[in-house]
């Protein structure tokens, strides 16, 4: 009698257990190819989310230009360009402005091919790249004018301000201003990587990647990359603070490259790209397989959304949270061809 009270009263804290489990599970559904001509990457949406913004090598371009298409891949349109290369476009407050970075002042057609020193390594050039405003009749500003790197523009989610990244002081840190370019502040100062930030949707806090070297070896390599205009993948972690760059708290810690974070609209995720499960023995180091997971803030609680043996990133959340577009080199036609690709994000308990 006594067992099979207890094997009772087991099943009932199970059955109990089961019904009160609040776990969230996450992933990603309907997975749709939107590019496929040319190299595409870093796509964002627009403000009522029915197209997206994004940079491309096509149609012959030496370099990079910007497009926009809808959230379908269907009426892919260049924005009006000239020479140089363009990177890190982004719609403002009710798509009254494209903000978008290139190196057009210099004058020439495409800058340099940055010749890669490390094939196992993902690395990404500093070019001299300044941020240009580009309004709905084609009135073009430029908002920085000055020497080196300038790019990775997003706005905020109600004010008129942007946020980037900036090399104009020595080192790369984060930068605020006006949609004009107006009231300069810098945000970041510490020695070493800030970058990539995005303003949370209720606008008090940023995320964004960092690395901050410590010993020797580290400050010099970093020194190395700096004097030669170029950033590889160093251990970047995922940060969060307040708007001002004040109470910092890290959010990842794996030895691993974990960037390209953005937020998703309730604040509660940050969805991010990383390479924390591609170690390779034989080299001693990460490799350049990255997926995409998701971060709870509160509990640090990690999903892994893909699973493929290749480059996945960028991933942005549409404003309604229904949707993830990212960028990624699966299907590639060519080694490390990157296409945007556009998911449903499921959320439920």
């Amino acid at each position: 009698m006594k067992i099979l009270v207890i094997i009772s009263l087991f099943y009932f804290f199970i059955s109990c257990s089961l019904q009160n489990d609040t776990t969230k599970k996450y992933k990603l559904i309907n997975t749709k190819q939107l590019t496929e001509n040319g190299d595409n990457g870093e796509a964002y949406f627009s403000s009522d989310d029915s197209r997206l913004i994004f940079q491309s090598k096509r149609n012959g371009d030496g370099c990079d230009k910007i497009y926009t298409m809808t959230i379908d891949g269907e009426d892919i349109k260049p924005i009006p360009h000239s020479d140089g290369a363009y990177t890190c476009s982004y719609y403002s407050l009710n798509d009254e402005f494209i903000f978008f970075s290139s190196t057009m002042q210099d004058g020439v057609q495409c800058p340099l091919v940055y010749k890669d020193p490390n094939p196992r390594k993902y690395i990404w050039p500093l070019r001299n790249f300044d941020i240009y405003r580009l309004s709905k009749n084609k009135d073009l500003k430029n908002l920085t004018n000055s020497e080196g790197y300038d790019a990775e523009a997003t706005v905020h989610p109600f004010e008129e301000k942007i946020i980037f990244t900036s090399l104009r002081d020595g080192d790369i840190d984060l930068y605020e201003m006006d949609y004009d370019g107006n009231n300069l502040k810098r945000i970041t100062s510490e020695f070493g990587y800030d970058g990539g930030a995005f303003y949370s949707p209720d606008g008090t806090k940023i995320v964004w990647r960092g690395w901050y070297p410590k010993n020797e070896k580290e400050i010099i390599q970093w020194k190395n990359n700096i004097k030669k205009n170029y950033i590889e993948s160093v251990p970047l972690d995922i940060f969060i603070a307040d708007r001002d760059g004040k109470n910092k708290i890290q959010l990842t810690n794996n030895g691993a490259t974990n960037w390209s974070p953005s937020w998703h609209p309730s604040g509660e995720y940050i969805v991010f790209s990383s390479n924390k499960d591609d170690w390779l023995d034989e080299f001693d180091s990460y490799g350049p397989n990255f997926e995409l997971y998701l971060m709870e803030i509160s509990t640090g609680k990690l999903t892994r959304l893909t699973y493929n043996s290749t480059f996945d990133s960028f991933p942005v959340f549409s404003k309604d949270g229904s949707k993830i577009v990212y960028s990624s080199n699966r299907n590639a036609e060519n080694p490390r061809q990157t296409n945007i690709f556009i998911s449903d994000f499921i959320l439920s308990h």
